[in-house]
């Protein structure tokens, strides 16, 4: 239930996420705004706006500049998409330089008044790190089924002929920045042992040559196996074609925040198939049975060989990603934020500095 206020909350939205192509981080930020901003009979939402007249400011990334916006005046809330040891995979940097940089992440989480966890995993590392359990909320990403959706048979066809791919072929789609963490080798020998399918992997190198893996993943984009094609970074407004062009996403990240593009995905009723980690177990419902899981390439080789050519198979994680669409959507997301921040602003308003 929505706390009533006698006055709107004003939020500030604090971020740079789209200053990155091929971010997931970038996609949730654009989410959660816009809902936010629809519900204005409760909330004032401006977006890094210079003023300090707010009663939220709330942290999506972690420039020095919005750490240093963090203060007594106002609730200070921080969006937390990753922890520390997330980076370790992800990005490459000399030794020194990388623990200051985690140390500075940390440091920045510390300084908020409130934590928002995409993941309930991130709960315990937090913890962990000093930070007060009472003061950490999970509130999922949510993605707007209209931007997301099912397209006619004429629309994913068209698609395939303007990446040049056979109608008859299996497709098998890879997504995310390319990366040592997200799987991409694991995903080239893959598409090595079927060579009968077609392998789409987009994204790109987000962060250039800091990319961890950077000099080998680079080579293997310039001369990519026959059947692989690396369509590089796509705008978001054209994911959703590209996703119902294939057949299935096959994500076989090493680890993960919370992943966007699988929300994105699903849909487009297409069936999911993922390495078996722990984080995904409550997100995605492996009680449910959502989504088809491998631990290494043999596993993953039998799992695609299998998807291919089973169609009861098929069906049942195509209706498993229909379950992961149905609980992720809009107005589920849109009453936990009505109640979060009043219950926040609440909360900490008296130990505050807020000017009404």
């Amino acid at each position: 239930m929505t706390t009533l206020m006698e006055k709107k909350i004003r939020i500030n939205m604090l971020s740079q996420a789209t200053s990155v192509d091929g971010q997931g981080v970038g996609s949730a930020y654009l989410e959660q705004v816009a809902l936010i901003k629809e519900c204005d009979d409760l909330f004032e939402t401006s977006i890094n706006s210079k003023s300090s007249k707010f009663d939220i400011y709330h942290m999506h990334t972690f420039n020095p500049s919005y750490v240093m916006r963090l203060n007594k005046k106002h609730v200070n809330v921080a969006y937390v998409h990753c922890i520390p040891t997330t980076f370790d995979g992800s990005l490459k940097m000399p030794r020194p330089i990388f623990w200051a940089f985690k140390k500075y992440v940390v440091h920045a989480y510390r300084k908020a008044d409130e934590l928002v966890v995409v993941n309930p995993s991130f709960i315990q590392p937090l913890v962990e790190l000093g930070i007060k359990r009472e003061n950490i909320t999970y509130i999922p990403n949510f993605v707007d089924h209209d931007a997301f959706h099912k397209i006619s048979e004429e629309e994913r066809l068209a698609l395939r002929d303007k990446y040049n791919i056979p109608y008859d072929k299996f497709v098998v789609m890879g997504c995310g920045q390319v990366q040592t963490r997200k799987g991409v080798l694991d995903y080239v020998e893959c598409a090595k042992r079927n060579p009968d399918k077609v392998f789409v992997w987009a994204g790109g190198f987000s962060f250039g040559k800091m990319t961890d893996g950077y000099k080998e993943l680079k080579a293997i984009m310039d001369n990519p196996p026959e059947n692989v094609k690396f369509i590089g970074i796509i705008p978001r407004t054209e994911m959703n074609g590209i996703f119902n062009m294939c057949d299935l996403l096959f994500m076989p990240s090493l680890s993960e925040l919370f992943p966007m593009s699988i929300l994105e995905a699903v849909n487009s009723r297409k069936p999911v198939l993922l390495r078996d980690l722990d984080l995904y177990e409550e997100i995605l419902f492996k009680d449910k049975d959502c989504y088809a899981v491998g631990k290494n390439v043999e596993e993953f080789d039998a799992q695609i060989k299998k998807l291919a050519t089973d169609k009861e198979y098929y069906n049942h994680y195509s209706d498993g990603s229909q379950v992961i669409s149905d609980f992720y959507n809009r107005d589920h997301v849109k009453n936990i934020w009505r109640e979060y921040y009043p219950r926040v602003y609440n909360k900490w308003k008296d130990k505050k500095k807020i000017k009404e």
